[in-house]
């Protein structure tokens, strides 16, 4: 069987942890900040578990995603 390719898109925008978690960023950070309050600021910088519905979609687009990290 030939190799699987790795969505590249897809590996910039998802981290892997050590459990097999695929974590995401949150939305709304990019631009537009000024009159985003600090607290709501501080509560989407970090990072977060993508839902579940989504997990199975993402890890066809990562082949080898417990490999990675």
């Amino acid at each position: 069987m030939p190799k699987l390719k790795t969505h590249r898109a897809a590996a910039k925008r998802y981290k892997v942890t050590a459990t097999g978690k695929i974590e995401r960023r949150h939305a709304g950070i990019g631009h537009l900040l000024q009159h985003k309050s600090e607290s709501r600021k501080r509560k989407i910088f970090g990072d977060i578990a993508s839902a579940e519905g989504n997990v199975n979609l993402v890890s066809k687009e990562l082949p080898y995603k417990k490999y990675s990290r």
